[in-house]
Protein backbone atom coordinates (compact mmCIF):
# COMPACT_ATOMS: atom_id res chain seq x y z
CA UNK A 1 0.00 0.00 0.00
CA UNK A 2 0.96 3.40 0.66
CA UNK A 3 4.50 4.34 2.23
CA UNK A 4 2.85 5.98 5.69
CA UNK A 5 3.70 9.43 7.06
CA UNK A 6 4.94 10.03 9.79
CA UNK A 7 3.02 7.58 11.84
CA UNK A 8 2.34 3.96 9.79
CA UNK A 9 -0.38 3.02 12.98
CA UNK A 10 -2.37 6.59 12.78
CA UNK A 11 -2.12 6.32 9.20
CA UNK A 12 -3.19 2.75 8.70
CA UNK A 13 -6.21 3.38 11.03
CA UNK A 14 -7.35 6.78 9.67
CA UNK A 15 -7.04 4.64 5.97
CA UNK A 16 -8.94 1.62 7.40
CA UNK A 17 -11.49 4.41 8.82
CA UNK A 18 -11.94 5.85 5.48
CA UNK A 19 -12.87 2.52 4.01
CA UNK A 20 -15.52 1.73 6.42
CA UNK A 21 -17.00 4.94 5.76
CA UNK A 22 -16.65 4.82 2.20
CA UNK A 23 -20.22 5.12 0.92
CA UNK A 24 -20.19 8.61 2.78
CA UNK A 25 -16.81 10.02 1.85
CA UNK A 26 -16.08 12.83 -0.17
CA UNK A 27 -13.08 12.64 -1.89
CA UNK A 28 -10.80 15.98 -3.18
CA UNK A 29 -7.92 15.61 -5.35
CA UNK A 30 -5.38 18.48 -6.54
CA UNK A 31 -4.60 17.94 -10.28
CA UNK A 32 -0.86 18.77 -11.14
CA UNK A 33 1.45 16.85 -8.63
CA UNK A 34 -1.37 14.69 -7.61
CA UNK A 35 -3.63 13.10 -10.79
CA UNK A 36 -1.05 14.57 -13.47
CA UNK A 37 2.76 14.59 -13.18
CA UNK A 38 4.22 17.44 -13.10
CA UNK A 39 5.86 18.53 -16.28
CA UNK A 40 8.21 21.46 -17.28
CA UNK A 41 5.49 23.01 -19.46
CA UNK A 42 2.13 23.37 -17.99
CA UNK A 43 0.17 23.76 -20.79
CA UNK A 44 1.46 19.90 -21.68
CA UNK A 45 0.42 18.63 -18.59
CA UNK A 46 -1.96 15.63 -19.06
CA UNK A 47 -3.71 13.40 -16.46
CA UNK A 48 -2.26 10.05 -15.86
CA UNK A 49 -3.15 7.14 -18.21
CA UNK A 50 -4.57 5.34 -15.76
CA UNK A 51 -6.40 7.91 -13.43
CA UNK A 52 -10.29 7.69 -15.45
CA UNK A 53 -10.39 4.01 -14.45
CA UNK A 54 -9.52 4.62 -11.08
CA UNK A 55 -11.46 7.49 -10.58
CA UNK A 56 -14.44 6.03 -12.21
CA UNK A 57 -14.06 2.61 -9.64
CA UNK A 58 -13.68 4.90 -6.54
CA UNK A 59 -16.60 6.94 -7.40
CA UNK A 60 -18.90 3.73 -7.32
CA UNK A 61 -17.82 3.31 -3.76
CA UNK A 62 -18.01 7.36 -2.06
CA UNK A 63 -20.34 9.75 -2.17
CA UNK A 64 -18.24 11.98 -4.63
CA UNK A 65 -15.62 13.05 -6.06
CA UNK A 66 -13.97 16.58 -6.70
CA UNK A 67 -10.74 17.61 -8.26
CA UNK A 68 -9.71 21.53 -6.47
CA UNK A 69 -6.81 22.95 -8.47
CA UNK A 70 -5.59 25.95 -9.31
CA UNK A 71 -5.85 25.93 -12.87
CA UNK A 72 -8.98 27.48 -14.72
CA UNK A 73 -11.47 24.89 -14.47
CA UNK A 74 -11.70 24.85 -17.67
CA UNK A 75 -8.30 24.25 -18.85
CA UNK A 76 -8.61 21.24 -16.07
CA UNK A 77 -11.24 19.87 -17.15
CA UNK A 78 -10.14 19.40 -20.56
CA UNK A 79 -6.16 18.75 -19.83
CA UNK A 80 -7.97 15.64 -17.71
CA UNK A 81 -10.34 14.28 -20.05
CA UNK A 82 -13.14 15.08 -16.95
CA UNK A 83 -16.42 15.32 -19.04
CA UNK A 84 -15.59 11.83 -19.94
CA UNK A 85 -15.16 10.70 -17.01
CA UNK A 86 -18.06 13.08 -15.56
CA UNK A 87 -20.34 10.93 -17.94
CA UNK A 88 -19.05 7.86 -16.93
CA UNK A 89 -19.78 8.78 -12.93
CA UNK A 90 -23.29 9.93 -14.05
CA UNK A 91 -23.93 6.61 -15.04
CA UNK A 92 -23.43 5.28 -11.68
CA UNK A 93 -25.44 8.44 -10.22
CA UNK A 94 -22.91 10.28 -8.80
CA UNK A 95 -21.31 13.85 -9.26
CA UNK A 96 -17.83 14.94 -10.52
CA UNK A 97 -17.21 18.20 -9.05
CA UNK A 98 -14.44 21.04 -10.78
CA UNK A 99 -12.85 23.84 -8.50
CA UNK A 100 -10.77 25.56 -10.36
CA UNK A 101 -8.40 28.92 -9.36
CA UNK A 102 -7.75 27.87 -5.85
CA UNK A 103 -12.08 27.43 -5.71
CA UNK A 104 -12.98 30.96 -7.63
CA UNK A 105 -13.86 28.91 -10.43
CA UNK A 106 -16.57 25.75 -10.25
CA UNK A 107 -17.76 23.26 -13.31
CA UNK A 108 -19.67 19.91 -12.07
CA UNK A 109 -20.80 17.35 -14.38
CA UNK A 110 -24.21 18.16 -14.05
CA UNK A 111 -24.67 21.89 -15.41
CA UNK A 112 -20.66 21.74 -17.75
CA UNK A 113 -20.51 25.54 -17.16
CA UNK A 114 -17.45 27.13 -15.73
CA UNK A 115 -19.17 29.69 -13.28
CA UNK A 116 -16.50 32.03 -11.54
CA UNK A 117 -15.96 36.27 -11.24
CA UNK A 118 -13.97 38.75 -13.76
CA UNK A 119 -10.23 38.90 -13.50
CA UNK A 120 -9.37 41.22 -10.41
CA UNK A 121 -8.57 44.57 -10.41
CA UNK A 122 -5.35 45.16 -11.34
CA UNK A 123 -4.38 42.45 -12.92
CA UNK A 124 -3.77 44.14 -15.80
CA UNK A 125 -1.47 46.59 -14.77
CA UNK A 126 0.97 44.21 -12.49
CA UNK A 127 1.20 41.83 -16.14
CA UNK A 128 2.02 45.05 -17.92
CA UNK A 129 4.61 45.98 -15.14
CA UNK A 130 6.14 41.82 -15.17
CA UNK A 131 8.29 42.18 -17.82
CA UNK A 132 10.49 44.34 -16.85
CA UNK A 133 10.52 43.48 -13.51
CA UNK A 134 11.57 39.33 -14.52
CA UNK A 135 14.02 41.20 -16.38
CA UNK A 136 15.47 42.88 -13.70
CA UNK A 137 16.19 39.91 -12.35
CA UNK A 138 17.34 37.43 -15.29
CA UNK A 139 14.32 35.87 -15.68
CA UNK A 140 12.60 37.54 -18.84
CA UNK A 141 12.94 33.83 -20.15
CA UNK A 142 10.67 32.76 -17.76
CA UNK A 143 7.39 31.10 -18.63
CA UNK A 144 3.79 33.26 -17.97
CA UNK A 145 1.34 31.34 -17.56
CA UNK A 146 -2.02 33.23 -18.28
CA UNK A 147 -5.10 31.97 -16.36
CA UNK A 148 -7.99 34.20 -16.53
CA UNK A 149 -7.80 35.09 -12.71
CA UNK A 150 -4.03 35.29 -12.10
CA UNK A 151 -0.89 34.80 -13.80
CA UNK A 152 1.82 32.17 -12.74
CA UNK A 153 5.64 32.54 -13.30
CA UNK A 154 7.20 29.15 -13.78
CA UNK A 155 10.57 28.71 -13.27
CA UNK A 156 11.33 25.34 -14.46
CA UNK A 157 13.32 26.02 -17.68
CA UNK A 158 16.14 27.19 -16.10
CA UNK A 159 19.14 25.73 -14.51
CA UNK A 160 18.53 26.51 -11.01
CA UNK A 161 14.96 26.77 -11.14
CA UNK A 162 14.51 26.39 -6.76
CA UNK A 163 17.09 29.77 -6.72
CA UNK A 164 15.66 31.98 -9.16
CA UNK A 165 12.48 31.22 -7.67
CA UNK A 166 13.71 32.57 -3.82
CA UNK A 167 15.35 35.43 -6.28
CA UNK A 168 11.93 36.23 -7.79
CA UNK A 169 10.09 36.24 -4.56
CA UNK A 170 10.62 39.07 -2.97
CA UNK A 171 10.23 41.31 -6.05
CA UNK A 172 6.93 39.89 -7.44
CA UNK A 173 5.66 39.83 -3.87
CA UNK A 174 6.05 43.27 -3.91
CA UNK A 175 4.66 44.38 -7.15
CA UNK A 176 1.67 42.34 -6.28
CA UNK A 177 0.96 44.25 -3.30
CA UNK A 178 0.79 47.11 -5.24
CA UNK A 179 -1.88 46.30 -7.21
CA UNK A 180 -3.94 44.55 -4.58
CA UNK A 181 -2.68 41.26 -5.59
CA UNK A 182 -1.21 37.90 -3.37
CA UNK A 183 1.47 35.60 -4.36
CA UNK A 184 1.17 31.88 -4.56
CA UNK A 185 4.60 30.21 -4.18
CA UNK A 186 4.50 26.93 -5.54
CA UNK A 187 6.83 24.29 -6.67
CA UNK A 188 9.38 26.16 -9.67
CA UNK A 189 6.31 28.41 -9.95
CA UNK A 190 4.83 31.78 -8.59
CA UNK A 191 1.65 32.14 -8.77
CA UNK A 192 0.07 35.60 -8.79
CA UNK A 193 -4.15 36.41 -7.92
CA UNK A 194 -6.31 37.87 -5.76
CA UNK A 195 -6.80 37.58 -2.22
CA UNK A 196 -8.92 35.97 -0.04
CA UNK A 197 -9.59 32.66 -1.77
CA UNK A 198 -7.73 29.16 -1.65
CA UNK A 199 -8.61 25.39 -1.28
CA UNK A 200 -9.70 25.59 1.98
CA UNK A 201 -12.80 27.56 1.09
CA UNK A 202 -13.31 25.19 -1.71
CA UNK A 203 -13.35 22.05 0.58
CA UNK A 204 -15.67 24.10 3.13
CA UNK A 205 -18.14 24.58 0.07
CA UNK A 206 -17.61 21.13 -0.93
CA UNK A 207 -18.79 20.01 2.28
CA UNK A 208 -21.94 22.35 2.27
CA UNK A 209 -23.19 20.99 -0.99
CA UNK A 210 -22.28 17.25 -0.46
CA UNK A 211 -22.84 16.88 3.17
CA UNK A 212 -19.98 14.14 3.94
CA UNK A 213 -19.68 11.21 6.87
CA UNK A 214 -15.98 11.08 5.43
CA UNK A 215 -13.22 13.27 3.92
CA UNK A 216 -10.04 12.58 1.96
CA UNK A 217 -7.82 15.14 0.34
CA UNK A 218 -4.88 14.22 -1.67
CA UNK A 219 -2.65 17.32 -2.70
CA UNK A 220 1.26 17.83 -3.92
CA UNK A 221 1.98 21.23 -2.69
CA UNK A 222 2.08 24.72 -0.76
CA UNK A 223 -1.44 25.33 -2.46
CA UNK A 224 -3.00 22.53 -0.60
CA UNK A 225 -1.96 23.45 2.50
CA UNK A 226 -5.42 25.33 3.29
CA UNK A 227 -7.55 22.20 2.03
CA UNK A 228 -5.26 19.95 4.51
CA UNK A 229 -6.28 22.18 7.35
CA UNK A 230 -9.71 22.74 6.47
CA UNK A 231 -10.27 19.06 6.14
CA UNK A 232 -8.29 18.77 9.59
CA UNK A 233 -10.56 20.99 10.96
CA UNK A 234 -13.43 19.41 10.18
CA UNK A 235 -12.66 16.14 11.49
CA UNK A 236 -11.88 17.55 14.97
CA UNK A 237 -15.07 19.03 14.93
CA UNK A 238 -17.43 16.76 13.44
CA UNK A 239 -15.56 14.12 15.19
CA UNK A 240 -15.74 12.20 11.69
CA UNK A 241 -13.14 9.86 9.78
CA UNK A 242 -10.42 12.17 7.57
CA UNK A 243 -7.34 10.80 5.68
CA UNK A 244 -4.93 13.47 4.12
CA UNK A 245 -2.80 12.02 1.84
CA UNK A 246 0.89 14.01 0.60
CA UNK A 247 1.76 12.87 -3.15
CA UNK A 248 5.43 13.07 -3.08
CA UNK A 249 7.62 13.00 -6.25
CA UNK A 250 11.39 14.18 -5.77
CA UNK A 251 14.21 14.41 -3.30
CA UNK A 252 13.04 16.99 -1.11
CA UNK A 253 10.02 16.52 0.75
CA UNK A 254 7.90 19.56 1.32
CA UNK A 255 5.52 21.23 3.34
CA UNK A 256 2.80 18.76 3.42
CA UNK A 257 4.70 16.11 5.13
CA UNK A 258 4.40 17.47 8.55
CA UNK A 259 0.18 17.57 7.91
CA UNK A 260 -0.37 14.35 5.80
CA UNK A 261 -1.26 10.93 7.39
CA UNK A 262 -0.16 8.63 4.54
CA UNK A 263 2.89 10.06 1.89
CA UNK A 264 2.77 8.46 -1.47
CA UNK A 265 5.05 8.30 -4.67
CA UNK A 266 3.50 10.72 -7.20
CA UNK A 267 0.22 10.35 -8.95
CA UNK A 268 0.98 6.44 -9.31
CA UNK A 269 1.35 5.82 -5.55
CA UNK A 270 -1.86 8.36 -5.80
CA UNK A 271 -3.65 5.97 -8.07
CA UNK A 272 -2.74 3.07 -6.01
CA UNK A 273 -4.26 4.26 -2.97
CA UNK A 274 -7.55 5.07 -4.60
CA UNK A 275 -7.91 1.59 -6.24
CA UNK A 276 -6.84 -0.01 -3.18
CA UNK A 277 -9.56 2.08 -1.48
CA UNK A 278 -11.81 0.96 -3.71
CA UNK A 279 -11.57 -2.34 -3.20
CA UNK A 280 -11.51 -2.61 -0.16
CA UNK A 281 -14.66 -0.76 0.44
CA UNK A 282 -16.20 -3.16 -1.76
CA UNK A 283 -15.47 -6.04 0.00
CA UNK A 284 -16.34 -4.56 3.70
Amino acid sequence: MAELQPDGTAGEQKYAAIAAAAAETLVGLDFDGTLSPIVEDPASARIHPDAASALIALAARVKAVAIVTGRPAGQVVELGGLAAIADALAELGKELYVFGQYGNERWSGSDRVVVGPPPPEGLGAFEAALPAVLAAHGAQDAYIEEKGLAVGVHTRRFPDPDALTARLLPPLTELAAEHGLMIEPGKQVIEVRAPGMHKGHAIETLISVVEPGAILFGGDDLGDIEAFEAVKAWGKTTGSPTLLVYSHAGPDRGPLAGLADLEVAGPEGVLGLLRGLATDAAAL
